[in-house]
C-alpha cells in the first residue's frame, strides 16, 4: 500500500480493507483514470448530512428546526469540510494532474472539501454508519471548540480575515448600510468591504448576525475566484 495512505489512515484512526476504495476517494477527475472520487463525494455528502443532523438533534434537545438547520448549514458546507480536510492534511494525499497541481489544486477549498466527503463516503461503504459517525464527529469536535450558532458564525469572520490578510494584506471592514423596523424587531443590513470594494451584504436581527452572514458570502466569493 502507498506509504502516504498509511499516514492518512493513522491520522483518521481507520484502516481501509479495500485499497482500491481509498485510492478512488483520493483521485481527482483531473488525474484521468477510469475512476474518480465524484460518486463517493455524492455519497459522503448525504452521509455527513445525516450524521451531523442526528448529532445536533441530540446535542440541542430544546432547539427548533430553524436553528438546527442553520447550525448544520454552518458545519455541512464547503468551508466546514475544507477546515476538516486541512486538519488531516488531506491535500498531501490527493491524486491530481500536473496542471491541477501547478494551479494550486492542493489548496483549493472545493477540491479539499470534495475529497473529504469522498473519504467519508468510502468509510461508510466499507464499514457502515457507526464507524464513519465516530470519525466524523471526533474531527468536528476537535476543530470546533464550541458548537453553537454564534461560535460557528464567528468562524466565518475569522476565515474571511485570514483569507483577506493572506491575499490582500488587509482586514475586511463591516459597514451598517441600513437598519429597519421597531426597536424590538430591528433588522440590520451590513456590507463587507475589502480594498474599498463591497464584496457582499446581508440582513440580520443583530449587527453581529448580519456581519457573519456577509462574511460567509464573501468567503464563498473569494474561494470561487481562486477556482
Amino acid at each position: 500500500m502507498n506509504k502516504n495512505i498509511e499516514v492518512l489512515e493513522k491520522t483518521l484512526g481507520y484502516k481501509f480493507k479495500d485499497e482500491k476504495l481509498i485510492i478512488e476517494a483520493l483521485t481527482h477527475k483531473s488525474y484521468k483514470q477510469p475512476y474518480d472520487n465524484e460518486r463517493l463525494e455524492f455519497l459522503g455528502d448525504a452521509v455527513l448530512d445525516l450524521i451531523v443532523g442526528e448529532y445536533l438533534f441530540f446535542k440541542f434537545p430544546t432547539s427548533d428546526e430553524g436553528k438546527l438547520s442553520k447550525i448544520r448549514a454552518s458545519l455541512v458546507n464547503e468551508n466546514g469540510f475544507d477546515k476538516l480536510a486541512r486538519s488531516i492534511n488531506l491535500g498531501n494525499f490527493i491524486y491530481l494532474s500536473n496542471a491541477e497541481e501547478n494551479n494550486g489544486g492542493r489548496e483549493k477549498a472545493s477540491l479539499l472539501s470534495n475529497a473529504f466527503e469522498a473519504i467519508m463516503g468510502a468509510i461508510y461503504l466499507e464499514s457502515g454508519l457507526d464507524v464513519v459517525k465516530k470519525i466524523a464527529i471526533e474531527l468536528i469536535e476537535k476543530n470546533h471548540k464550541e458548537i453553537s450558532l454564534d461560535s460557528l458564525f464567528r468562524d466565518f469572520k475569522t476565515t474571511l480575515q485570514e483569507l483577506t490578510q493572506a491575499r490582500f494584506g488587509e482586514t475586511p471592514e463591516y459597514k451598517v448600510v441600513a437598519s429597519r423596523g421597531p426597536d424590538h424587531k430591528k433588522e440590520f443590513e451590513v456590507a463587507v468591504i475589502i480594498e474599498n470594494k463591497e464584496y457582499a451584504r446581508a440582513i440580520g436581527k443583530s449587527k453581529k448576525i448580519a456581519q457573519q452572514e456577509a462574511a460567509e458570502m464573501a468567503v464563498k466569493l473569494l474561494n470561487k475566484e481562486t477556482e
